[in-house]
């Protein structure tokens, strides 16, 4: 499935976390991260996708099996079991004020042969966990993730993405958080086989890289100084466009008697409209299409929908592809 690309935002309680998830696990990972965070938008999901909320909070989860590919050419299905059947044997940590629980990252994974859907159960307290920045987050743009071929370089993307200050790990801690405590019992193998085939990979496809410099205490290494490297020329143009756009106004390419209507009939929040911006936009400019007569036109349908935003926002989509 082809990816769209956009800025997830990550928990730093993920970003950090003690794992040694495979390529295939984390874009697993990646999906449910953007998953979430459409669902808690209020968007209208894609028609292959399904969030559903059980009477116990747990969340049933369906997705095609090729949204965990890199991209049309990957056909690796049999992988793609294997990473679910890992997620599923994994157990989560998750502490808060409140209390201390072990959970499967994932319950229930199961391949639908018919349809080519995956489906999968996430606990409500790992559901948080994706949720929660309340120790931070990182950013980083979802295409670039999903096309790393190295596990390692999906970690230091996501530790680095957004960074503008040198940060400094012990590289006990680094391979604590990798889960390879037992490997690279040379400091040099360490960074042969994991630095630098890392960097070597974010330098040629991602706006986030670094450079780095081995601390030694005495002779031996210890830490590792990572210097963030921003790669304008590997950023995506359309969500940085996007980014810069919602330091503006709304008026400023908005109609305001549009604007007032979504937010006093749709009840829009103005945050809400600048997730969508680009598509109010677009109808509002459209020669072929009055947004505003549209918008008063479809409340009456609109209010009888479980998630009036969401449809109202998808039957704008379909209009706009019909007077194309």
């Amino acid at each position: 499935m082809k990816v769209t690309n956009k800025d997830l935002i990550q928990s730093y309680i993920l970003t950090t976390a003690k794992y040694d998830y495979s390529v295939y696990e984390k874009r697993i990972l990646y999906r449910i991260i953007e998953l979430m965070q459409e669902y808690t938008k209020g968007k209208s999901l894609n028609s292959r996708y399904s969030i559903t909320k059980t009477m116990f909070d747990d969340i049933d989860v369906i997705m095609p099996a090729s949204a965990f590919l890199k991209d049309e050419k990957d056909q690796n299905y049999t992988r793609t079991k294997g990473a679910l059947l890992s997620l599923n044997r994994k157990v989560i940590q998750y502490e808060d004020r409140e209390s201390w629980g072990a959970f499967n990252l994932i319950e229930r994974p199961v391949v639908h042969k018919i349809g080519d859907n995956i489906s999968f159960r996430i606990s409500p307290t790992i559901a948080k966990a994706f949720l929660d920045f309340s120790k931070g987050f990182s950013k980083y743009e979802l295409e670039t993730a999903m096309s790393f071929k190295s596990e390692y370089s999906m970690r230091f993307y996501e530790l680095l993405s957004g960074q503008k200050k040198p940060i400094t790990y012990s590289v006990d801690n680094l391979k604590i958080m990798f889960k390879i405590e037992d490997k690279y019992k040379k400091v040099n193998d360490f960074f042969k086989k994991v630095i630098d085939p890392a960097k070597k990979e974010l330098d040629e496809k991602s706006p986030y890289s670094f450079e780095y410099k081995p601390i030694k205490l005495g002779r031996k290494i210890t830490s590792i100084k990572f210097y963030p490297v921003y790669q304008p020329k590997n950023r995506d143009a359309k969500i940085e466009a996007k980014k810069l756009q919602k330091r503006t106004s709304l008026k400023w390419d908005l109609d305001r008697l549009t604007i007032n209507y979504l937010i006093q009939n749709y009840v829009f929040t103005e945050e809400e409209i600048q997730n969508n911006r680009e598509l109010f936009v677009k109808a509002q400019n459209s020669p072929d299409f009055d947004l505003l007569y549209f918008l008063s036109e479809q409340i009456r349908n609109a209010e009888t929908k479980k998630n009036p935003k969401g449809w109202i926002i998808n039957a704008i989509k379909k209009q706009l592809a019909k007077a194309i």
